[in-house]
């Protein structure tokens, strides 16, 4: 009997350990629930969550990008969707943008699908070209996320500053939208996938214009920032393709994630797309031939072993 009971806890001492590291916790860091970066991290989250054995989920609603990738830098994540531009400004270490120093944990999953940088007015409000945002006031996301980044390039591009405006906000889409509805805000930039909830949500509750931005602006944004359109009927009364400007997500992690969980992570999305495109149809955007494209850091090892097992990188 002393044998046996020796043996059986022989047994759970040998297996306790191995129980203890199969349970994964992945904390995905998103943006404002009324954006894409959110629902795209509410079906990730449930891809890992029956994907990855042990593993249990959790999505962050963040302030997007900026705040995505220093909490990435803190080991406070485990997966984060994060504009193209903030991601190599985070591992320049760019202070203006918000980085206090270079982010050098950062490591790169995949790119992911345009953000389309969408900028709407209000009928009433009389703005009807980029140059009309003189004198008007306009929200830019939160002070220093992704949006604002953008927002403050493509201002700069075409000879525009914050100073030309009458006021500046800087709130989430959602908020920026209700302002909107109360007549108290003239136009949003929001930088997001086509079709985000809140410019949806705007659109139907008030006469809305999608503003244009000219080719010959994003040319002189370079990259990673390229021409883009919104295609007709995006919103509700956009009659008419309108230009605009685009710049990539991409999918980042840290080095402190291990490199069998970036590789189940890094498989299950690219085997998973058709159901993720279900939780947002900018996921139909992101394509497995494209994943390493313009990669502005260096990818994780497990990100880097699907590449090689799938022959995407090679030799």
């Amino acid at each position: 009997m002393n044998a046996m009971r020796a043996m059986v806890a022989g047994i759970a001492f040998a297996t306790a350990p191995v129980a203890a590291q199969a349970e994964e916790f992945i904390n995905i860091l998103t943006g404002g629930t009324s954006g894409v970066y959110y629902p795209i991290g509410v079906g990730l989250a449930k891809i890992y969550g029956e994907g990855i054995p042990g593993a249990r989920t959790q999505v962050q609603a963040t302030k997007a990008s900026v705040e995505n990738l220093n909490l990435l830098q803190q080991g406070k994540g485990e997966f984060a969707i994060a504009l193209g531009d903030a991601v190599k400004l985070a591992w320049d270490g760019n202070a203006d943008a918000g980085f206090a120093a270079p982010l050098g944990k950062l490591r790169g999953i995949a790119a992911a699908y345009p953000n389309y940088i969408q900028i709407a007015a209000s009928a009433d409000s009389g703005v009807t070209t980029l140059a009309d945002l003189a004198g008007h006031s306009l929200s830019v996301g939160a002070a220093k996320s992704g949006t604002e980044l953008n927002a403050r390039a493509i201002l700069a591009a075409a000879g525009m500053s914050y100073d030309g405006l009458s006021k500046i906000e800087y709130l989430p889409f959602a908020e920026s939208v209700e302002l909107m509805k109360n007549r108290q805000l003239d136009a949003s930039l929001q930088s997001a996938g086509l079709g985000v909830a809140s410019l949806k949500d705007l659109a139907t509750s008030a006469p809305t214009t999608i503003v244009a931005i000219p080719t010959d602006v994003v040319t002189a944004l370079g990259a990673p920032y390229m021409p883009a359109v919104i295609p007709a009927g995006t919103y509700e009364g956009q009659t008419a393709d309108v230009p605009t400007a685009a710049v990539g997500n991409f999918f980042v992690t840290h080095e402190g994630v291990s490199e069998e969980t970036v590789y189940q992570m890094t498989k299950l999305l690219f085997e998973n797309l058709t159901a993720l495109e279900a939780s947002h149809k900018a996921a139909a955007a992101i394509k497995l031939e494209e994943a390493l494209t313009g990669m502005p850091i260096p990818l994780h090892p497990g990100a880097e072993r699907y590449y090689r097992e799938i022959g995407l990188i090679k030799g």
